[in-house]
């Protein structure tokens, strides 16, 4: 991974944020000390999909309720 001084960082800001945006991950370091690491963010081409599972699963008209006698006796020994 590229090491970049904060001087050259400040001078080629631009040309660096395109090549890490294009997946070449830099190092900015002040005085031969690491300081951070500038990546991309991959961000996914497609949202989300809500709903896909639709019908595939059956959740009990109870679900909120389930396990509440258990509950009640681990925390308050009833």
């Amino acid at each position: 991974m590229r090491i970049v001084d904060i001087g050259e960082a400040e001078s080629n800001l631009l040309k660096l944020v395109d090549l890490a945006a294009k997946g070449e991950p830099f190092i900015i370091a002040k005085d031969g000390k690491l300081l951070v690491k500038v990546v991309s963010i991959n961000l996914s081409a497609s949202p989300r999909r809500l709903g896909f599972m639709a019908g595939e699963i059956d959740v009990p008209d109870d679900f909120d309720q389930m396990g509440t006698d258990e509950i009640g006796k681990l925390f308050y020994g009833r």
